[in-house]
């Protein structure tokens, strides 16, 4: 009786074999992590309608940009550089404690909503028209896991009054805040979506100033506005406030005024009422996206790490990093006259 010898040749095929089933398992099993994906930077000029419109002539473009956000298999989890310009993130980087996926969702849709009226009212004071702009509110945004406040209020909550004091602005809230003992509850009259809800939350120390209380979380106005003409921005289902600075780009090319001069110019950034432009994420992801559509230039936030991290991306991309919608114009009109 013989023996066959097991050749390395059918070794190395069983360990293929062994190797492909497991990536096959691994495939199938979500993790507990989120890919960020780049996306394609996208032409603003079909998503914004402005009445009365007359845009400006030239062959330049206002490109904005997103960011895939998925939930990761264990594969993924374990090789995420098997896409370019991907990042692999805890969940609670896309979805805050406390929320589902579906309220994240929901939450992004609405910054979304309210970045594009802000946009507008930015876009149409520096052209001279006469914007009302009314506060409304507090945004909750970017609520910390350790916050005492997760589970009760939800990112894009808009606090409207603490302890029934009304807290329309934003100076208003921490002005009534320098009251509250660290430590102490306190009740938040919530509006989320058509709803008007009261919660009761215990504050914490401000780890840079333990004499103050803080609730854990970023606070943005929200703002009833009224805009003299009708400007419609439709972003299909994408979500967050980073498209403000494109939006707000394009509403001025729409009436006329020559923002981008012959070059594809993608943007980010969130704007706020008084022109700002404030840091967003993905910045990584949205640097891949902009290479990809082959733009000239790329306007990103100066604030947080948005302008180091897309320079680190840009391989050959001109990064302008800006601080405020009137310098961002500003650069464009200096840029040199597109060969």
């Amino acid at each position: 009786m013989t023996r066959r010898a097991v050749t390395p040749l059918k070794l190395l095929g069983v360990l293929v074999l062994l190797v492909f089933g497991a990536a096959l398992v691994l495939y199938d099993i979500p993790s507990s992590s989120y890919l960020l994906l780049p996306d394609t930077a996208h032409p603003v000029a079909p998503l914004v309608t402005v009445e009365g419109a007359h845009p400006a002539k030239g062959t330049g473009a206002v490109y904005f940009v997103d960011v895939v956000e998925r939930r990761a298999n264990e594969l993924e989890s374990l090789f995420p550089w098997i896409y370019s310009g991907s990042s692999l993130v805890p969940k609670s980087d896309v979805v805050p404690a406390g929320e589902s996926s579906k309220a994240a969702q929901q939450a992004d849709l609405e910054a979304m909503s309210v970045s594009q009226k802000i946009a507008a009212a930015v876009a149409l004071r520096r052209l001279g028209y006469h914007v009302v702009t009314r506060p409304s509110g507090v945004v909750v945004f970017a609520l910390e896991p350790t916050s005492k406040a997760v589970g009760k209020v939800l990112e894009g909550d808009v606090i409207t009054g603490v302890n029934g004091t009304p807290t329309p602005t934003v100076a208003r809230l921490l002005a009534v805040m320098k009251k509250v003992r660290p430590g102490t509850s306190i009740s938040l009259a919530l509006a989320r979506g058509s709803k008007h809800v009261t919660v009761r939350v215990q504050t914490s120390a401000d780890p840079r100033q333990p004499s103050r209380a803080i609730v854990g979380f970023l606070p943005e106005q929200a703002a009833q506005i009224t805009l003299p003409i009708k400007v419609r921005i439709d972003a299909g289902g994408v979500g967050g406030p980073s498209a403000g600075l494109a939006f707000a780009l394009e509403v001025m090319q729409k009436l006329g005024r020559n923002v981008a001069r012959g070059y594809r110019v993608a943007a980010t950034g969130e704007l706020d009422l008084a022109g700002d432009v404030l840091p967003i994420g993905g910045v990584k992801q949205k640097t891949f996206g902009v290479r990809r559509a082959h733009a000239d230039v790329f306007l990103v936030p100066v604030g947080g790490d948005n302008a180091r991290d897309a320079k680190r991306y840009a391989h050959g991309l001109r990064i302008i990093p800006v601080k405020s919608f009137a310098q961002a114009l500003h650069a464009l009109a200096t840029l040199p006259p597109k060969g």
